[in-house]
């Protein structure tokens, strides 16, 4: 499955000590599966796919998953965040996608929580208001052709699974494009201990954001020194959806600031959150199992962390998303360009240039 290093097997030195698998599934319980679809032989170019998130696995019993969310730039969508707002929590999948498959996703992840729940949708009155993100892969894929169909979508909820997962041109980030680079998919996490209990923190991003003059790694401005093959050079024309995961246990508005966070997280990588770029970012916690509002006694208690000892997890949050943008990048791979590009190939990122740049970079500092 995995074929190519990622940043740190390359020598990266990023901060932060990491859970076993480095990625959004070190927090227990949560799975990830892909649908990706690639067709370079046909005009309507397919190059684009589906991501699927279980926060709490394939449990059969509906119960609410505590979020908090934020948009640094609202250029985009993230369906459900209404009541994130308002309640605070969502039930069922996170999917991700392209622009123009929100509405298929939607409705097959409407689909899979019916039939997942099947006892309780049919014994009670309840309704599904699944979270689904997208950003914009037009450029690598015949995004007009809407090619992503329900079944595509039910296929990367089925995939999903806890463990390793795959990086780089895979689901929804088949088709995407960072700092001018091929871009992805990429996850990272980060353990944090509070008195004697030990906490995860993991981040999935869809990266399909930045311009190349922006792009640095750990502070070296390696996009001011590699300036061939851009794709589109000056302006950004792409989004970056982040999912934020924890089991610690977090009250919404914790959450939010949480989510919030993710804002650092994408500038230590140079975007400024540009004028086009959907930057949307969700947070939950595991933590907190209780049946659904509608099911529940009239009074109710949670657990919660105090928030005087949150500023391990806002770093963490913060360095998790760093590293998982840059292992996107690590594991893409080239692409034919589809349409509206200067190069009629995406590039992936040269790794070794890279390393041997930001190692010479802080030998200098």
């Amino acid at each position: 499955m995995k074929t190519k290093l990622r940043a740190r097997e390359m020598g990266l030195p990023f901060s932060g000590k990491t859970g076993v698998n480095n990625n959004i599934t070190d927090v227990a319980g949560v799975q990830v599966g892909y649908k990706t679809l690639i067709d370079h032989e046909n005009a309507s170019q397919k190059q684009t796919g589906v991501t699927a998130i279980l926060p709490r696995g394939r449990s059969n019993t509906p119960q609410p998953v505590w979020a908090g969310m934020y948009a640094l730039n609202g250029n985009g969508e993230m369906t459900g965040t209404h009541w994130i707002q308002d309640g605070g929590y969502f039930t069922g999948p996170i999917m991700i996608t392209n622009s123009h498959a929100v509405g298929i996703t939607h409705h097959a992840a409407v689909k899979w929580t019916i039939n997942q729940y099947k006892e309780a949708w049919t014994e009670h009155h309840l309704w599904a208001m699944p979270v689904v993100a997208e950003t914009f892969d037009g450029i690598l894929n015949d995004i007009n052709a809407m090619h992503v169909t329900e079944q595509d979508a039910q296929d990367a909820l089925d995939d999903a699974q806890s463990g390793p997962i795959q990086e780089g041109n895979v689901g929804g980030g088949t088709g995407m494009i960072a700092y001018d680079y091929k871009g992805g998919t990429g996850s990272s996490s980060r353990l944090i201990k509070v008195d004697d209990r030990e906490y995860t923190v993991g981040a999935l991003v869809q990266a399909n954001h930045g311009v190349r003059k922006w792009f640095n790694v750990l502070g070296a401005p390696f996009g001011l020194h590699d300036n061939e093959n851009l794709i589109h050079p000056l302006h950004e024309q792409g989004s970056i959806i982040v999912v934020i995961a924890t089991d610690a246990p977090m009250l919404p508005h914790q959450l939010k600031r949480m989510a919030k966070r993710a804002a650092i997280g994408i500038g230590r990588n140079g975007s400024p959150g540009g004028n086009n770029s959907g930057d949307i970012f969700l947070a939950f916690s595991t933590a907190n199992s209780k049946n659904m509002p509608q099911l529940s006694e009239s009074h109710q208690t949670m657990d919660y962390l105090n928030d005087e000892v949150f500023d391990d997890f806002y770093l963490a949050v913060v360095e998790s998303i760093e590293e998982a943008v840059i292992n996107a990048m690590f594991a893409a791979d080239d692409v034919p360009v589809f349409k509206m590009a200067e190069s009629e190939v995406c590039r992936a990122i040269d790794t070794q240039k890279l390393c041997e740049f930001v190692s010479a970079s802080r030998v200098m500092s």
